[in-house]
Parts: structure tokens; C-alpha cells; sequence
């Protein structure tokens, strides 16, 4: 929106001129993000409060979570409200991934949102039914691959590029869209299941979202491009500013979500984000690497995945609790020592993800 205004300013003073590079629009959509987070975060987290809208906690969950109920949930719709009111001040809105993002974001965190209301305050321990999540996840998830599929404007748009090769690259036609699904809404729940201790999800979400933005920007310049083997996608650079707003509404949140919390994400946040960063590198052909860079979240639903196979068919667990994360509560780490060493582990994986742009 503000682009457009000093578009219009920069022909009476060129001094405006400087808003029409995309790396400052990054940074202002991170620093508005990230104060918007933070002067609005004290509020929220008050009505929160007032209204009794807390966090329940599993009775056979690890001991260690009791003292944690009641403390305010869903706050997560602080980040999407940061992240989309930097994303439309800062970004061109003629980009349609712009759109994208921007629909499928809200549609997650509506999910979201309406399990997590069911839950705390209806007071329906059932919230949404798992088949009634997915049912629209996938009705979210599968609409944008197919408009993402119908907006492709060449054939490196619905592309699957192997990291580290120069010139493996699969053409996917209509297969597009079932990768393009998978990643979305594997990608959000993925973010939702690591959403389990103080501060595990948002950074690790702010770090690969990160990454992705600067792969954005690369993949979006022809240049760029062109000097690293990687795919240009005409206006995927646009979304460096989406990805700029999501690190500072990330890491605003993060300053109350840090250990202890104050306030939890719950499954508006979680959705709502896992989906964003699917989205991100779907457009910008790098599920490959996110699905590298995003291996903590990959870790995570692959441990309930395997506690549920495994317990369905020999009737034993394999991990004393899952998600991951609670196995190693139940095992007897602290909280900010599993927190730390996932956010660590989270690191290197971004930097083995960014090291595929220069190593094919």
C-alpha cells in the first residue's frame, strides 16, 4: 500500500525513490512486524487474561506442564495480525503471491482459531476432530496449489529442483499440485506438533522463514539466478518482504513467548505459520531444502507418526511420549536445555539448507 503513495511522492522528491528497493521494504516490514508485536503484545496478552482464555494441559502429560495452566493461548493471531498489516504496508499488492500467502495464512489460522475456541472457550476437550482439521486444511492447502498451478507462467514454475545438481530438474505437470498440497499442509502441521514447550516452534519458524525469504529474494532476481543455478521465478522476490514481517512478528512474539511464557501460540499460530512457510517454498521451488532446513518440524511428526504405527501394531511405544520434545521431558531435561538444543539444531540445518544454493 505505502509503495504505491511513494511512487506517487517520488516524482515530486526522488528521495522516495529509495522505497522502491526491495531489500529496505524487507527491513521496514521486519521492524514494523516486530513493533507492532511488541506494543500490542501487552494488551492482548491482558484481554487474554480477562477473559479466562488459557491453556489446558494433559493430565498424562509430563509434570512439568501443570503449572502451566491457564497461562494465555492463542496468541498466535498477534504474529498473523503483525505479519499481515507489515505484509500490506510494505509489499507491491499487484504481486498475487503476495495474495497467496496472505489468503492461505488467514485460512490456517481460522482453522486454528476455531479449534483452538472450541477447546478453551466452549470448554469441547474434542475441539475440531482430526477429520474435521484436515478436512479444511485440505480444502485450504489444495486451493492454493491449484491456483498457484493455474497462475504458472513457465515451465520452471511447476518444476521439482534436486539441491546440489546444476541440471536435475522434474517437470511435474499436474503432480504439481499433489506436491505442492503436501508441503503446505505437511508443513503446518508440522509447525503445530513442535508448538509444544516455550518458545520450541516460533524461532525455529522465524529462522527457515528467514532463510526462505532470502531465497526469495535471490530466486526473483534474474542475476541472482542466474550466477547460483537456481530457477528464476519472475516476482517470487516479492515475498522477501512477506518473510521479513513474519521473522519480526516471530521474533516480537518470541519476547513474551520466551521460557517462562507468557502467552502460547496455540494451533491459530501454529497453522497459520507452517502454512505460510509451505507456501513460500512452494512458489520459490525449494521444498527440497525446506524440507532440509525444516528437519526439526519433519522430526517431530515423524515421532508421532511412528509412536502411532507402533503402538497400533505390536501395542508397544517407541518413545515415552510424543511429539519428541515430551520424550526428552519424560527422560528428565529441563525445558530450556531441549528448547536451546532444538533451536541449535534448527540453526545448522538452515545453514546445510543456504549452503545448497552455492554447492551444485
Amino acid at each position: 500500500m505505502l509503495l504505491w503513495i511513494t511512487e506517487y511522492l517520488s516524482r515530486f522528491d526522488a528521495g522516495f525513490g529509495v522505497f522502491q528497493y526491495l531489500t529496505f521494504r524487507t527491513i521496514l516490514s521486519v521492524l514494523t512486524a516486530f513493533g507492532i508485536s511488541l506494543l500490542v503484545g501487552p494488551v492482548m496478552i491482558r484481554r487474554l487474561e480477562h477473559y479466562q482464555i488459557g491453556q489446558t494441559v494433559r493430565s498424562d502429560g509430563p509434570e512439568s506442564h501443570f503449572s502451566k495452566a491457564g497461562t494465555p493461548t492463542m496468541g498466535g493471531a498477534l504474529i498473523l495480525l503483525a505479519i499481515i498489516a507489515s505484509t500490506i504496508l510494505w509489499s507491491d499488492l499487484r504481486n498475487h503471491y503476495i495474495w497467496t500467502l496472505i489468503v492461505v495464512t488467514l485460512a490456517f489460522g481460522i482453522v486454528g482459531w476455531v479449534d483452538d475456541y472450541k477447546k478453551i472457550v466452549a470448554r469441547d476437550p474434542n475441539g475440531l476432530t482430526a477429520g474435521r482439521k484436515y478436512f479444511w486444511q485440505s480444502v485450504a492447502g489444495l486451493g492454493a496449489a491449484i491456483f498457484l498451478y493455474v497462475t504458472a507462467s513457465s515451465p520452471v514454475d511447476t518444476q521439482l529442483f534436486i539441491p546440489f545438481f546444476k541440471e536435475i530438474a522434474l517437470d511435474l505437470g499436474i503432480f504439481y499440485i499433489v506436491l505442492a498440497y503436501f508441503v503446505i499442509v505437511g508443513t503446518s502441521n508440522g509447525v503445530n506438533l513442535t508448538d509444544g514447550l516455550d518458545g520450541l516452534a516460533i524461532l525455529p519458524t522465524v529462522m527457515v522463514g528467514g532463510a526462505l525469504g532470502l531465497i526469495a529474494y535471490l530466486v526473483g532476481h534474474a542475476e541472482f539466478a542466474g550466477y547460483l543455478n537456481i530457477a528464476y521465478v519472475s516476482g517470487a522476490g516479492e515475498l522477501a518482504v512477506f518473510c521479513g514481517a513474519l521473522v519480526g512478528a516471530g521474533l516480537g512474539f518470541l519476547w513474551f513467548n520466551t521460557y517462562p511464557a507468557q502467552v502460547f501460540m496455540g494451533d491459530v499460530g501454529a497453522l497459520g505459520l507452517g502454512a505460510a512457510i509451505g507456501v513460500v517454498a512452494v512458489v520459490i521451488r525449494h521444498e527440497i531444502v525446506l524440507f532440509i532446513m525444516g528437519g526439526l518440524f519433519v522430526l517431530e511428526t515423524l515421532s508421532v507418526i511412528i509412536q502411532v504405527a507402533s503402538f497400533k501394531l505390536t501395542g508397544k511405544r517407541v518413545f515415552r511420549m510424543a511429539p519428541i520434545h515430551h520424550h526428552f521431558e519424560l527422560m528428565g531435561w529441563p525445558e530450556p536445555r531441549i528448547i536451546v538444543r532444538f533451536w541449535i539444531i534448527t540453526l545448522v540445518l538452515v545453514l546445510i539448507g543456504l549452503a545448497t544454493l552455492k554447492l551444485r
